[in-house]
């Protein structure tokens, strides 16, 4: 469940990075954030097991910057 939520939010971030570059940022920060949380959290447990329980919000974390720096990257190269 948590996947599909992910995908959802980085498709959201996407395409609102591709339509209005400057007002995804927020969003998009905010979406971090909320990650950082999360894997700040999931850290605090003792030796591999934080590592393991932070790893998610990590990669999601990437995944939502990865989605909004390719919409505006996209944005940038209209010809418009």
């Amino acid at each position: 469940m948590m996947v599909v939520g992910i995908v959802a939010v980085c498709l959201v971030i996407a395409v609102l990075a591709f339509f209005l570059p400057r007002l995804s940022r927020h969003p998009q920060n905010g979406t971090q954030r909320t990650l950082g949380i999360g894997s700040r959290a999931g850290s605090k447990a003792p030796g591999p097991l934080g590592r393991l329980f932070s790893k998610p919000f990590r990669s999601s974390s990437r995944a939502v910057t990865r989605s909004g720096s390719a919409g505006r990257r996209a944005r940038g190269k209209l010809p418009f």
